[in-house]
């Protein structure tokens, strides 16, 4: 897929209600929104509509200042924590750090004999999604290093960030665990480890946000929605399906694993939101939403074409439809309208936490505690030469 900056005529609203055209004020480009009979030179941009859009996003990009950022300017008490100046900002780093948990707390003893049970569509599915899975969390943690956390500048943000990075490693953890287990065949894992190489499908979803962190000319603004839309859109259909196994009874270990994941990707889109909403320069309402709806298409195809949630028996269309309610709500979230006005058509995702709103400590099972957290492997075998 083409990285951001790149044009893509047919996926652009090219409406000429909807161009900006560039006009000269002492020698200054500005952007003015309005009809093409306003242009004095009228035939060269009917003749090259493409050029009239990348002008455009020139100028945009050219007015584009990283120190009007409060976020972003240079800031020499960084390095210090105290005194606290944003306090949104550290009460959602406070929250993510109330919900810290590892891979070795989640019991997957009964899991392999439900895998078993699973039907040959059924374990196809669910292995190919944990691929995606296990490279998608790496993926997020490179963006987080290369650009975020070297980019912002306000402390809370960075401690965030800081915290984000380590739960996306336990998450990246937990799906190659997850694999591990239920994968015997050293091949087929190596195969799904290799996701973003081996399988098409997730490698688009790879590559689109690849895209983002490599670009020279996204604005933050523009980089935050993108990874909104990878952990709030991307991640949503997933998820949605694996809780689906879970309405049926099934892989308690995985549907556990995938409840505490699900609430910190909510948590880490909401913040993004947070972020977004103290920009000075946001990108434009149009940019966003070409943005979300661009992530909507990769994930509807990607779970309705390349691996559709009916080899476990859901509904294509209603996931379609999901994805739909989730980017709108993300939509708002963002500020900007809904475009889609879909309703959620799954009642069990009424009660999941993608919104990163639930308490963590009502789901936690009787016996939940962080004693195993140095135990190894081996240590967490059934077997039966127990004495009693």
């Amino acid at each position: 897929m083409a990285p951001p900056e790149t044009i893509n005529k047919e996926n652009m609203n090219t409406s000429m209600s909807n161009l900006y055209i560039g006009k000269k004020v002492d020698n200054n480009p500005v952007l003015k929104k309005g009809t093409l009979t306003e242009n004095k030179n009228l035939d060269n941009v009917l003749g090259d509509e493409q050029k009239v859009i990348t002008d455009r996003k020139a100028c945009e990009k050219e007015v584009y200042d990283a120190q009007k950022e409060p976020l972003l300017r240079d800031n020499p008490r960084r390095f210090v924590i105290f005194p606290i100046e944003y306090h949104d900002i550290w009460k959602m780093y406070k929250k993510a750090e109330a919900s810290f948990w590892t891979a070795e707390e989640v019991d997957l003893s009964k899991d392999l004999s439900h895998w078993e049970q699973l039907k040959p569509d059924e374990r196809h599915f669910i292995s190919h999604v944990l691929a995606f899975f296990a490279a998608s969390d790496g993926i997020v943690n490179e963006n987080l290093v290369e650009r975020f956390s070297q980019e912002v500048q306000v402390t809370e943000a960075r401690c965030f960030y800081g915290f984000q990075i380590a739960m996306e490693n336990v998450h990246s953890e937990m799906y190659s665990l997850l694999i591990d287990t239920y994968i015997r065949d050293s091949k087929e894992r190596d195969y799904l480890f290799n996701a973003i190489e081996t399988m098409e499908c997730v490698k688009k979803k790879a590559d689109w946000a690849l895209s983002w962190i490599s670009s020279p000319t996204a604005t933050f603004g523009e980089r935050i929605v993108a990874f909104a839309a990878v952990e709030g859109i991307f991640f949503s259909g997933s998820f949605a399906s694996i809780f689906w196994l879970k309405k049926r009874g099934l892989m308690p270990g995985l549907t556990f694993s995938n409840e505490l994941i699900s609430r910190d990707e909510g948590l880490h889109c909401d913040f993004a939101c947070l972020m977004f909403k103290h920009l000075v320069q946001k990108p434009s309402v149009e940019r966003v939403t070409e943005i979300i709806s661009n992530a909507v298409v990769i994930e509807q195809e990607f779970l309705t074409e390349a691996l559709p949630v009916a080899m476990i028996g859901m509904n294509c269309d209603l996931m379609k439809q999901y994805i739909e309610f989730v980017a709108d709500r993300l939509l708002v979230e963002l500020g900007c309208p809904k475009i889609y006005n879909s309703t959620n058509p799954f009642d069990f995702m009424e009660h999941i936490s993608l919104e990163g709103k639930t308490n963590f400590f009502e789901k936690k099972v009787g016996e939940y505690q962080k004693a195993g957290v140095m135990s190894s492997k081996e240590e967490s075998v059934f077997t039966l030469d127990a004495d009693f």
